[in-house]
């Protein structure tokens, strides 16, 4: 049986009963992940009324889906997409699954990211979006911070390159660049690679170390000005 014939499976056998999740060594790679993320990122393309072709394609470039399981991924997505309540529960079952591993904060900061991508790809950012992000954060028990980093990423008016980098309006040059050193080792695919995470998370991992180093260079030349 291939992956999303299972996945398939899977979900149709459990979409009234999630009790039965189990905890396996590497949490990314259980068929339990996979249903969880998919149902988020479907359920995140219905929260503001309507799936987009757009959000579609930003999920597919996210998720590998093989030519041959063209058919039951998008049965799959389907059936999650039906309607926008559940989600909170799908985000206590990725929460349950990887909490307490060694790469928990990897996996939650690359999900979370990965549902800006997905909230993002029509070009608006909907309430709706916004209310369903910060409670899947807050299930997922992600810091604030955290949470307005990836957001002054994604959303256009939110942009601060301080805000990526973290750091204060007023940090200095030697705190701008000892932040960008720090996110740019830990963003960096080599070291999540061994971590263990897979493809889809590395590539959106990629996407962010690209804006941390667009947020160092605009503050590079900002403070090379005023020097």
């Amino acid at each position: 049986m291939s992956f999303w014939s299972h996945l398939l499976k899977r979900l149709q056998a459990i979409r009234h009963d999630l009790g039965n999740w189990f905890r396996p060594p590497d949490p990314t790679s259980s068929v339990d992940f996979s249903i969880a993320f998919i149902a988020l990122a479907a359920k995140l393309a219905k929260a503001d009324g309507r799936v987009s072709v757009s959000e579609v394609v930003m999920f597919r470039r996210i998720i590998d889906i093989p030519p041959e399981e063209e058919r039951n991924a998008a049965r799959v997505y389907d059936l999650c997409a039906r309607h926008v309540g559940g989600y909170e529960h799908y985000a206590r079952q990725i929460w349950g699954l990887i909490r307490g591993h060694d790469n928990a904060d990897e996996v939650r900061m690359n999900l979370v990211d990965g549902l800006f991508h997905i909230a993002l790809a029509d070009g608006e950012y909907h309430p709706q979006e916004d209310r369903f992000l910060r409670e899947v954060a807050r299930i997922l028990e992600m810091g604030a911070d955290q949470f307005e980093q990836l957001r002054a990423r994604h959303v256009p008016e939110a942009w601060s390159p301080y805000a990526v980098l973290g750091l204060a309006p007023n940090a200095s040059t030697h705190d701008v660049r000892a932040s960008w050193k720090r996110l740019a080792r830990e963003n960096h695919p080599d070291l999540l690679i061994s971590k263990g995470l897979p493809p889809e998370l590395i590539r959106i991992a990629e996407t962010r170390l690209r804006d941390i180093n667009r947020a160092y260079d605009e503050l590079r030349s900002g403070l090379e000005l005023r020097m």
